[in-house]
C-alpha cells in the first residue's frame, strides 16, 4: 500500500513537473525578440511612405501628396523607372498636387484645382505631365487625351544623391515658384507663376 501511495505522489510530482516546463517553453516563445516593425527601420530601408509637401507662392497655395520611394541600393533611371515611359512619379498611387489659385505654365493658363502629376524620364530631356485624373493607381489608368499639359525639362544630373524622392516648392518672388523634384542623382524643376487677376 505505502508503495502505491509512493508511487503515486512521483507520478503526480513529474506530471506537475512537466507542466511546468511547458508552461515556461511557451512563455519564452512569447517573449522573442519580436519582429521589427516598418515604423522602427532605418528611414533609407523602408519601402514607399506616404509625404507631402506645401508652399506658398504668391497668392497660391500648393500641396503635393505622394508615395516617397527609396533608392535602396538599386538602379534607379534605365533601371526600375524605364526611360521613355510614363511615370507616376512616386509610388502605389498618382501623386497628386493642388492649386488654390488659378496658375501659368509657360504661357498656358492652368485652372485651380487637382491634378495628377507624371513624368516620361529620358537621358537628356523629361517630359513633365498634368493630367486631369488624380485619383489613379500608378500609370494604369492614364490617358494621354486628360493631360493639361506637357512640359520638356532638362534633368539636373550627378548630385549628391537623394536617397528618397523628394518634392519641394520654392518660392522664388514675384508670384513666381518651381516644382522641384529630386531622387536619386538626378532633379528637374517646373516653373510656373501666378495669375494676377486685373
Amino acid at each position: 500500500m505505502k508503495s502505491y501511495i509512493i508511487i503515486t505522489w512521483i507520478a503526480m510530482l513529474l506530471l506537475i513537473s512537466c507542466q511546468n516546463q511547458n508552461r515556461q517553453e511557451q512563455k519564452d516563445q512569447h517573449h522573442h525578440e519580436p519582429a521589427v516593425q516598418a515604423e522602427t527601420l532605418p528611414e533609407n530601408t523602408k519601402k514607399s511612405i506616404p509625404k507631402e509637401a506645401h508652399g506658398q507662392v504668391g497668392n497660391v497655395h500648393v500641396s503635393i501628396s505622394y508615395y516617397s520611394p527609396g533608392v535602396r541600393g538599386r538602379i534607379i533611371y534605365g533601371g526600375l523607372v524605364p526611360f521613355g515611359e510614363v511615370w507616376v512619379t512616386g509610388a502605389h498611387s498618382a501623386t497628386k498636387v493642388s492649386f488654390s489659385e488659378n496658375i501659368e505654365i509657360e504661357g498656358t493658363s492652368i485652372p485651380k484645382g487637382d491634378y495628377a502629376i507624371f513624368t516620361i524620364p529620358g537621358e537628356e530631356k523629361w517630359t513633365f505631365i498634368l493630367n486631369k485624373n488624380w485619383e489613379q493607381h500608378l500609370a494604369d489608368d492614364y490617358k494621354q487625351e486628360e493631360d493639361v499639359i506637357r512640359v520638356e525639362l532638362t534633368p539636373e544630373v550627378d548630385l549628391p544623391i537623394a536617397e528618397r524622392l523628394i518634392y519641394n516648392i520654392e518660392d522664388k518672388g514675384n508670384g513666381k515658384g518651381i516644382i522641384k523634384i529630386q531622387w536619386e542623382k538626378r532633379s528637374i524643376s517646373l516653373p510656373f507663376e501666378e495669375i494676377i487677376a486685373h
